[in-house]
């Protein structure tokens, strides 16, 4: 079984590069740095005096979670070179913008056994932690190979994940040897993860890292600033974000809105796509609607004629929340799964998302327990759940409290995956002068 999976991931590599190639037409960022999903680009000079630590976050919502963690690392361990892989240019760009230098960003290599094999012989990692669930068999057995223990941080795997694993049992169960300890979100996904030939004592629930994001000082201004540059200061707007939306949801999304505008006029809507390779195809849209609009990019203050803020950057979403009265989440009026529920929560936002939240389904049923998250079926629903919270700001501000509630609760799992970090690194001896 092994076999066939590394014969078919070799045959795979030519297409993954066709897709690049494909995908760069649209946005330029997916042609470079090419010789990494090989497991190349390394400086001729890689070797570091400390073994490093390695954190992979497939994409830019996993990178974004992350961030508590990275900066749990880099204060307990700074003088650790500490490397984040991942898979798309917008995780890149979002762990450039988080981490600065503080951390080296790299694409992980496609799972071919001569490419991880480059990768780890470069890396040389003391220890890998990878979030959620990333399964590739030829990475996993490398690490295996070389003795480089593995957590699975904040990881979780669906019912459905479950028995698609488990018609390939031989390749996916040989996957967790000794060198490979999950931390499950919950004991839901440690039971299944045991399911998968997990041995029970390799699993131990520790919650979700998202639960320990924080608002510092510096996101808080910033999004302050941006709530003075849309609300103006004179005339109060309604504000509404759709944030990390997908093609079929602009379309409901512009649908509610423009009946949230029959009632209220000065309704402003920041409109944020979850790609930035479809932000040409929004414009078009919007243009098409003949809904007045301006750029994020253009840095501009919206006048009373603007409908809509299309947010055509990269890495603004968190701050950008805060300049909202209310939130909603996308990926969930499409068939995608949802996306973060806890970014706009963080602001004290009353939060709003479609049916397909699946991806966050833990997250979502905590949420809906404390009356902290809305959910609506179509653009109809929405826009009357928009003009109703709008209408009665109480209501929306103890939705917004019952989400922080939620937060609070449920912080924590930054310092329990620490616990578990600690047997594993070396720390290095201080050099005296």
């Amino acid at each position: 079984m092994q076999f066939l999976y590394s014969f078919l991931s070799r045959l795979a590599v030519p297409w993954a590069f066709v897709r690049l190639i494909l995908l760069g037409f649209r946005d330029r960022s997916y042609w470079t740095d090419w010789r990494e999903h090989l497991g190349g680009g390394w400086p001729t000079r890689v070797s570091e005096l400390n073994a490093c630590i390695w954190v992979h976050a497939v994409s830019l919502g996993e990178v974004t979670a992350a961030a508590p963690l990275v900066v749990a690392l880099r204060t307990r361990y700074p003088g650790i070179p500490l490397y984040v892989t991942t898979a798309t240019p917008t995780g890149r760009l979002r762990g450039q913008t988080l981490f600065g230098n503080e951390v080296v960003m790299r694409y992980l290599p496609y799972d071919t056994p001569g490419a991880v094999a480059r990768f780890l012989r470069n890396l040389k990692p003391q220890l890998g932690i990878i979030l959620e669930t990333e399964l590739w068999p030829n990475l996993y057995r490398e690490c295996r190979r070389r003795r480089v223990p593995l957590l699975l941080a904040s990881a979780r795997v669906s019912e459905k994940s479950v028995k698609r694993y488990q018609r390939v049992e031989g390749l996916f169960k040989a996957l967790f040897a000794t060198n490979v300890l999950v931390a499950a979100q919950t004991h839901e996904d440690a039971q299944r993860f045991e399911s998968l030939g997990v041995a029970k004592d390799r699993v131990q629930v520790v919650g979700n890292v998202k639960f320990d994001m924080t608002v510092s000082d510096a996101m808080h201004s910033r999004g302050q600033a941006l709530r003075a540059l849309y609300r103006g200061p004179s005339v109060v707007r309604p504000t509404w974000i759709a944030g990390s939306t997908h093609a079929g949801e602009e379309e409901q999304v512009l649908a509610a809105h423009l009946n949230v505008r029959a009632v209220l006029p000065n309704a402003l809507l920041l409109l944020a796509p979850r790609h930035p390779q479809r932000f040409a195809a929004v414009a078009e849209l919007l243009a098409r609607r003949n809904i007045a609009f301006i750029r994020r990019s253009s840095a501009a203050a919206p006048g009373l004629e603007t409908a809509v803020v299309l947010v055509d950057t990269v890495g603004e979403l968190m701050p950008l929340y805060a300049a909202a009265d209310i939130a909603f989440v996308g990926g969930s009026l499409v068939p995608v799964g949802g996306h973060n529920l806890l970014e706009p929560i963080a602001w004290g936002l009353p939060v709003i998302t479609g049916p397909a939240h699946f991806n966050n389904a833990q997250i979502a049923k905590m949420l809906f327990i404390q009356g902290a998250l809305l959910e609506v079926p179509d653009s109809v629903q929405l826009a009357h759940a928009l003009t109703e919270l709008f209408a009665d700001p109480i209501r929306a501000r103890r939705l917004g409290v019952a989400g922080l509630q939620v937060i609070e609760a449920n912080r924590g799992s930054v310092a329990r995956l620490m616990a578990l970090i600690e047997p594993w690194v070396a720390i290095p001896p201080v050099v005296q002068a």
